[in-house]
């Protein structure tokens, strides 16, 4: 269980989250306070729990505290509501359709020794809430983020923690996972699924070796998406921040971001914007139909773990157990197409006599649908996946980056926007694969929520300008970058 430190370190992320708002401008303060409590405050079980409310983690207190002090510290409160009609419509059905699943699962589930209760209004309360206070972090990116300045600030941030991380990942790859025990008294995971390849894959304060993988990936491809930006003194330093947290990743040992660490480099050093784009809406769309294609039974399950087993006989025998529980999850997820099963694990399929679970959830889309049904799986993977297509339609009406000016952003004309941000492209790249990771995986983190609401602030500022070019204001043309001189790597 939880030390008393463990403790201690989540009663006083709020005061750490109020002294960066009143040091840091508010959207690097936003970024430091999601960065800060994911990669370093205790992973549940350590969360304060409530009577009569929804268990308070180190992504959810985080939320909850960033809105209270941005609302009270910041002179100008940030909208959360977005602009956007269908991105309100979307985030209205994510916040309220778990009242419905509730509605439908009042029957408790009876086995022969022991039983799973139905949902009742405590629930129907709850639920809500914790949809609400998940969307929180995209929410506020979106209110606080809306500049290609900002999306840089996001893409440093994320190099700059990595490095730093960096440290305790190569102790763990040495002497075996042991730091959140070390610091908070317990072992977050089960310890034989750190040891892959004769020695460990490190966890450091995440939930699991995956997650940590896949952070230090998102790492990875923003170093190269900032050294792709630049062109004067700051780009060596980015181009070997790169190359040292690809062997941070190696070590990390696991296959799958090995993998989208290839395509995705290639991507965003390789494609210009608006394939980036449209490579990103190709991979949201997978998600997004996946269920579909599924019921049509078109997804080649036995090719790919072909495929996994020329690579390894483990991860293939990992990857079929995987795709057999999804399966057999499915099934029970279209007994209650509509609005799910609800929480509790009643999800899952039990032992008819103990009521033991007996399936494994693993990726993030068979949970989603299997708990809150299409409607909630259409909701919270529409939310994530919108800003990329508000992205592509409002590039139609952007210039793209000159490559004489980089990442300088140029004074628009009555009838034209700013140059289109030279990052906007790789953060889509970014968020797309990390919504493919969500089929094997449940690596839906902050840093997914952050991107996210990045993209869409600076959709809608976009489209705000587009909509009222007669109120836009000249934009700085202070370089994004650290010189003049910086200019986009254009390879194609």
């Amino acid at each position: 269980m939880p030390n008393a430190f463990a403790t201690l370190m989540l009663m006083l992320w709020p005061i750490v989250i109020w002294r960066l708002f009143v040091a840091l401008p508010p959207g690097r303060a936003l970024i430091w306070s999601l960065l800060g409590a994911y990669l370093l405050l205790p992973p549940p079980p350590a969360v304060f729990d409530f009577p009569l409310m929804p268990a308070l983690d180190k992504t959810s207190l985080t939320n909850l505290a960033i809105v209270v002090v941005a609302f009270l510290v910041l002179p100008q409160r940030p909208k959360l509501l977005p602009e956007n009609k269908i991105a309100r419509l979307l985030l209205a059905v994510f916040v309220l359709s778990p009242v419905a699943t509730v509605m439908g699962n009042g029957e408790p589930l009876v086995f022969t020794q022991s039983y799973i209760r139905g949902l009742y209004l405590q629930d129907a309360v709850a639920q809500p809430i914790n949809n609400l206070i998940l969307v929180l972090g995209f929410l506020l990116a979106r209110a606080l983020l809306q500049t290609p300045d900002d999306q840089r600030d996001v893409l440093v941030a994320l190099v700059l923690a990595a490095l730093a991380y960096s440290v305790p990942i190569l102790l763990e790859v040495r002497l075996s996972p042991q730091l959140n025990n070390w610091v908070y008294g317990y072992f977050q995971h089960l310890f034989s699924q750190t040891i892959r390849g004769g020695g460990y894959r490190p966890m450091v304060f995440l939930y699991h070796g995956i997650w940590l993988a896949y952070f230090v990936l998102t790492a990875l491809l923003a170093a190269l998406t900032v050294w792709k930006a630049a062109n004067g003194r700051s780009a060596s330093k980015f181009l070997i921040a790169a190359l040292y947290l690809a062997i941070v990743l190696v070590l990390c040992k696991t296959l799958a971001t090995l993998v989208y660490a290839s395509l995705a480099a290639g991507a965003i050093l390789m494609l210009r914007q608006r394939t980036q784009v449209r490579l990103a809406m190709g991979l949201a769309a997978i998600l997004l139909a996946y269920p579909v294609l599924k019921s049509a039974d078109v997804v080649p399950s036995d090719a790919i773990v072909a495929q996994a087993e020329t690579l390894s006989a483990e991860r293939a025998q990992s990857l079929s157990f995987r795709i057999v529980n999804e399966d057999i999850l499915f099934e029970r997820a279209m007994a209650k197409p509509l609005f799910g099963w609800g929480i509790w694990g009643r999800n899952h399929i039990h032992d008819s006599t103990t009521g033991e679970i007996t399936t494994v959830s693993d990726g993030y889309w068979i949970i989603v649908i299997g708990v809150w049904g299409w409607v909630g799986y259409i909701a919270q993977f529409g939310l994530i996946a919108l800003p990329i297509w508000l992205i592509f339609r409002e590039m139609r009406h952007v210039e793209p980056a000159s490559p004489a000016s980089g990442a300088r952003r140029r004074r628009a004309t009555p009838h034209q926007s700013e140059a289109l941000s030279p990052f906007v492209g790789p953060l889509a790249v970014m968020l797309g694969f990390n919504m493919i990771d969500l089929l094997p995986n449940a690596t839906l983190t902050p840093i997914t929520w952050l991107i996210a609401g990045t993209l869409f602030g600076y959709a809608e500022r976009l489209a705000q300008q587009r909509r009222h070019p007669e109120h836009q204001t000249a934009p700085d043309t202070s370089p994004a970058t650290e010189t003049e001189a910086d200019a986009p790597r254009t390879i194609l």
